[in-house]
């Protein structure tokens, strides 16, 4: 997938910020996996958790299960999100003992 293709239904932070670990302004590669899910809180200064949902298979009953995993990520300074938002988060090295994510943005189209 290439970058343009990851940034394509995200919004753009309008202001600058001097946060390093921004994926705009600072100097953060993000690789691996991106991920789109529901913020679910952001209580955590400069950290959400983000919930992923996901269908699992299970090959005794040969049906799949609803299931969830609840990632944190970080938050850079110029992306204002909410409790609520899709966002787009990317892996990166590890900023935390919990935390190797960073939020790309909020999606605008979801689906």
């Amino acid at each position: 997938m290439a970058v343009k293709d990851i940034f394509k239904d995200v919004e753009k932070p309008e202001g600058t910020c001097t946060d390093k670990n921004c994926p705009y302004h600072g100097n953060i590669k993000f690789r691996g996996r991106v991920r789109t899910g529901k913020v679910v809180s952001t209580k955590m200064t400069g950290t959400c958790t983000v919930q992923i949902d996901y269908l699992r298979y299970v090959p005794k009953y040969r049906r799949y299960m609803r299931a969830r995993s609840k990632i944190h990520a970080h938050i850079p300074a110029c992306i204002n999100i909410r409790e609520g938002d899709i966002v787009k988060i990317g892996e990166c090295r590890r900023l935390a003992k919990t935390v190797s994510h960073v939020v790309l943005g909020r999606v605008i189209k979801y689906g």
